[in-house]
């Protein structure tokens, strides 16, 4: 069975924009990413499933990034229900060493087999401005309010900083796509 079909057939891909492209794409090594959001030191039972995603794909030859978010952790992703508390930079970069260890017993870090980053590194040093400028300009607010994350939010309120969530993650994509040669994420059905 060929590594696509074998993921079809575990249920582990959802959307894909160009099937057969995709495959062709398998046929080469390729560089991934999975986020994980330090908003505990632990991750929860969902993560395995994504670690081990990572570790298929590890096995099949492409590189992973495993992606701390210490940045976007300090904001937190939108939930269905209600604003997340925001936790300060000293817990955000306690969560994110925890979670290191958890991650590093399931994908192989060593000899450039796999790459380990937290989005803090970049996305920290973004001003306001920058923000702004380079990032938001490109966002149709139409488009985002109407993405499931949001539009379950706007009858109870969101702030503007879950808003902005879905913008510091494609800055993560772009950053990640320039410096690495990122060509897939995996499981974030939300972005």
């Amino acid at each position: 069975m060929e590594f696509f079909d074998e993921l079809k057939w575990r249920g582990l891909i959802k959307d894909v924009t160009d099937e057969e492209g995709f495959i062709e794409r398998l046929k080469n090594p390729l560089v991934l990413y999975c986020g994980f959001d330090p908003t505990a030191d632990s991750l929860h039972i969902g993560g395995l499933q994504q670690l081990l995603l990572l570790k298929r794909y590890q096995k099949q030859g492409h590189t992973p990034i495993a992606l701390l978010g210490g940045a976007t952790g300090m904001i937190g992703d939108p939930r269905p229900t209600t604003e997340r508390k925001l936790l300060t930079l000293e817990d955000v970069a306690y969560n994110v060493e925890c979670i290191k260890k958890q991650v590093s017993r399931f994908i192989d870090f060593n000899d450039d087999k796999a790459l380990l980053l937290n989005n803090y590194d970049w996305l920290g040093k973004m001003s306001l401005l920058d923000f702004l400028r380079v990032y938001g300009k490109h966002f149709n607010v139409s488009y985002m309010i109407a993405k499931d994350t949001i539009a379950s939010r706007l009858s109870t309120g969101i702030s503007f900083t879950e808003f902005t969530y879905t913008i510091l993650q494609a800055a993560d994509w772009l950053h990640l796509y320039q410096n690495y040669g990122c060509d897939l994420q995996i499981g974030g059905s939300d972005q």
